[in-house]
């Protein structure tokens, strides 16, 4: 059985962050490990406190995983802090991680804050030229590029920026743009490609960034190519999405056990 790994913060209301990131390897077949590097009070209507936890304690998880139960693919979500992300960057450099998607969390689905500000260019700086994959939405990505992204066009343009910045390919998401069909931007120093479903009409979209990143780790983890793997994966959030149960007062969590999309007969052996 393969193996993926989050780093990432712990969302009490159980529907992103670590939470979201487990039931997703799960639904892909993947043995999911975790290292937990904050510790969040929050449900559907918002954060109401969040804790880094300790860097030597963060550490020691990675080793203690990269030691015994090494990932054949891993994510980042939710890290919080400047020191924790050099921290986590150092981690990646000595274990020699494969397959890293960076999703690059720095505000909550509430529009909480879950990064400290003085954050944000240690992560384009440390974690960037490190990512096979990286996974902004349209804010996330202009934070990381310092420019407006707010059309597909745009989005091009911070992908080919990130690129330059040493990342091997980006995922600009579409959520937030206005109309009724949702573009995802991929690219890579060979080209361009839009990936494009319609919007469906829900307030269920709590841990949406988290799922997406965690199901393109697990395709990874299992030796998919990386177009496929987000392919797949992008599948997989839209249908969540479509199929979430409605619980909270707030911003619901997505229905992790729709089905994953399914192997080709050789993958996995």
């Amino acid at each position: 059985m393969r193996i993926a790994l989050t780093v990432a913060g712990s969302d009490s209301g159980g529907g992103a962050g670590i939470q979201a990131d487990l039931k997703t390897f799960h639904q892909f077949g993947v043995f999911g490990t975790s290292v937990i590097a904050a510790v969040t009070a929050q449900n559907t209507v918002g954060v109401r406190a969040w804790q880094p936890l300790p860097i030597d304690l963060v550490t020691a998880q990675i080793d203690a995983l990269a030691e015994d139960l090494p990932p054949q693919a891993f994510k980042t979500g939710m890290l919080g802090t400047a020191d924790l992300i050099e921290a986590v960057a150092d981690a990646i450099v000595r274990w020699r991680f494969p397959n890293y998607v960076l999703d690059p969390v720095m505000v909550a689905s509430s529009g909480d804050r879950l990064l400290a500000a003085d954050a944000e260019r240690v992560i384009a700086r440390r974690l960037v030229p490190l990512a096979t994959l990286v996974t902004p939405n349209l804010d996330e990505a202009q934070v990381l590029v310092q420019s407006e992204v707010r059309s597909p066009e745009q989005m091009e343009a911070a992908g080919r920026i990130l690129v330059r910045q040493g990342a091997q390919v980006v995922l600009v998401k579409g959520g937030h743009l206005e109309g009724d069909t949702v573009v995802d931007v991929l690219v890579s120093a060979r080209g361009t490609h839009r990936f494009t479903h319609p919007r469906i009409a829900s307030t269920s979209t709590h841990g949406t960034g988290c799922t997406l990143s965690a199901a393109i780790a697990a395709g990874l983890a299992l030796d998919r190519p990386l177009v496929r793997a987000v392919e797949d994966a992008l599948d997989f959030v839209h249908r969540a999405i479509a199929a979430a149960p409605e619980l909270g007062h707030g911003r619901g969590p997505l229905n992790h056990f729709v089905p994953a999309p399914p192997r080709p007969p050789t993958e996995g052996l």
